[in-house]
């Protein structure tokens, strides 16, 4: 039985399009039918049916997919136990989101290339939510973003909490301490995109005071976020971390609140989400890169602006 085409149908089954698995493999749709094909009149079954949203497993693809997984993963092992592994090769697809370009990211794109020279990696910057559902399509192999992601065939590992802060510009009128939260509200409020996990803990603490109607702007691309919050138009609920150069030169400053016993508001995650399977495997040693990358972030920074996610 012919491994290439027991692995295109594996492809096929997670990606749920002739198509995708064309692009994923480096060659073309109709190779990827011939394939198909082939294996269909081999064993004698009907593997897929199409449906609007593409292609899904017949019963009987559902049992061939138990088996190929199996086959494949043998396959490999053998190829590594004798030597002959490829892993490394190819092409492998990286979704992240603002906050990790503006940390670490750079320092993984480092290792990568140590360790996969002749790997390529193609990036996808975008929202955690976004970058979710390229990941559950199939577009992408591994994502960093805000939250582990639920499915079957995808593995999470939390990497680095960071606390938020209220941040200001330098010497602009929201440059002073406050006597409560309420004073503070009077201003615009800039975070995160609508409905992300630091938006909902800004509008619950908010709530929790007593203050039913804020002014937040939400914000889905980081550097816009700065350039708001360097430019005075409201107070930033963002990571310490992601601005240390703005910080350590006085651009931008933290500010307390006298009515909060903790100045803290919340924690912004960040999550390695990488697909699983045969083919798969340096998506999880690129996650395992990014834990260790992130525990030298986290050294250097401190505590008050990085903490490592305990495993």
């Amino acid at each position: 039985m012919n491994i290439r085409f027991l692995e295109t149908f594996l492809w096929v089954a997670r990606l749920k399009s002739f198509r995708l698995t064309a692009e994923k493999l480096f060659t073309t749709q109709a190779s990827i039918s011939h394939r198909i094909a082939g294996l269909e009149e081999e064993l004698g079954v009907k593997l897929f049916v199409r449906e609007s949203r593409g292609v899904v497993l017949t019963p009987d693809g559902q049992r061939v997919r138990e088996y190929a997984e199996r086959i494949v993963s043998q396959h490999y092992a053998l190829r590594q136990a004798m030597g002959a592994a490829r892993d490394g090769r190819g092409k492998v697809r990286v979704g992240v989101i603002d906050s990790v370009i503006y940390t670490w990211f750079t320092q993984l794109i480092a290792r990568i290339s140590e360790q996969f020279p002749d790997l390529e990696v193609e990036v996808t910057a975008d929202s955690g939510r976004n970058l979710c559902n390229q990941l559950q399509k199939g577009y992408l192999d591994i994502a960093f973003q805000v939250e582990p992601f639920r499915l079957e065939s995808v593995n999470n590992l939390e990497l680095v909490r960071y606390p938020l802060q209220w941040i200001v510009a330098s010497g602009s009128p929201l440059h002073r301490r406050y006597d409560s939260l309420a004073s503070l509200a009077q201003h615009r409020i800039i975070t995160f995109v609508a409905h992300s996990r630091p938006h909902q803990d800004i509008v619950s603490l908010l709530n929790l005071h007593g203050i039913d109607s804020p002014r937040i702007t939400c914000v889905n691309s980081f550097a816009a976020m700065i350039r708001m919050i360097e430019e005075g138009f409201g107070v930033g609920v963002i990571p310490p971390a992601l601005v240390t150069e703005q910080l350590a030169s006085g651009k931008l400053a933290i500010i307390q609140i006298q009515d909060l016993t903790d100045n803290c508001l919340s924690m912004l995650s960040q999550v390695a989400s990488w697909r699983t399977g045969p083919g798969l495997e340096c998506c999880e040693t690129i996650a395992h890169l990014a834990h260790q990358v992130v525990q030298d972030f986290c050294r250097k920074m401190g505590p008050d602006y990085a903490r490592a996610a305990r495993h």
